[in-house]
């Protein structure tokens, strides 16, 4: 009997279905890996500058005056929804489904994410409405240079959602392309988990100690 082959990574093992594409795709994850793990350092970096500068608010609105939690509420709901939908895509890509299948569930994860950064948007302009711009303190500029900075990746993602989306329908499934999904779903995932660090650090957190 043939044995389904194994990784050594993370992620989704893609089995006896895409034999051929395993071995390229498990090389290049693990390089994607590491490019993950120093993006997980940056971010690090920014979670400590914002704490501390919580309370280096300089006169100025603080987290209680700013921060809108209905809405910070609705950006996760729709953030963890498309980790769902992106793991919906991964299973019907490794169950060899119709790559529509895949097609659509990557069109509901960047409806998600759009939605997601109409909100996120939004929430940046009221803020600045009430006077929280960078300049104003240490504590919004740190808030600007770590929140925005989740977004730009969740906009690369949308971006990335996009040009996979029509190189699926234009090339079909391909190791090239498989190996690309994997690492398009690795990403999103990692999106989601840096957000838990922000709700509960920026925004849980700049409530409780700002």
């Amino acid at each position: 009997m043939k044995r389904a082959p194994t990784h050594s990574y993370p992620g989704i093992n893609l089995g006896e279905r895409h034999a051929s594409a395993h071995k390229a795709t498990e090389v290049v994850t693990f390089g994607f890996w590491v490019f993950l793990m120093s993006d997980l350092v940056y971010f690090g970096l920014m979670f400590a500058i914002y704490i501390t500068m919580i309370d280096a608010q300089a006169g100025g609105p603080g987290p209680h005056e700013l921060f809108d939690l209905k809405s910070v509420f609705a950006q996760t709901l729709i953030l963890l929804t498309s980790s769902l939908t992106v793991g919906l895509a991964m299973l019907a890509l490794k169950y060899n489904l119709p790559r529509a299948r895949i097609v659509l569930w990557f069109g509901v994860t960047l409806f998600l994410g759009i939605s997601f950064l109409v909100l996120e948007v939004r929430d940046f302009m009221s803020m600045a409405e009430q006077g929280g711009i960078p300049q104003r303190s240490g504590f919004l500029s740190a808030f600007f240079g770590l929140v925005p900075l989740h977004g730009l990746h969740v906009a690369a993602g949308c971006l990335w959602l996009i040009v996979l989306g029509i190189q699926l329908r234009v090339k079909g499934m391909t190791d090239v392309i498989i190996s690309r999904v994997v690492r398009l779903a690795l990403f999103w995932h990692f999106l989601d988990l840096i957000w838990i660090g922000i709700i509960t650090i920026v925004y849980f957190g700049g409530l409780t100690y700002g």
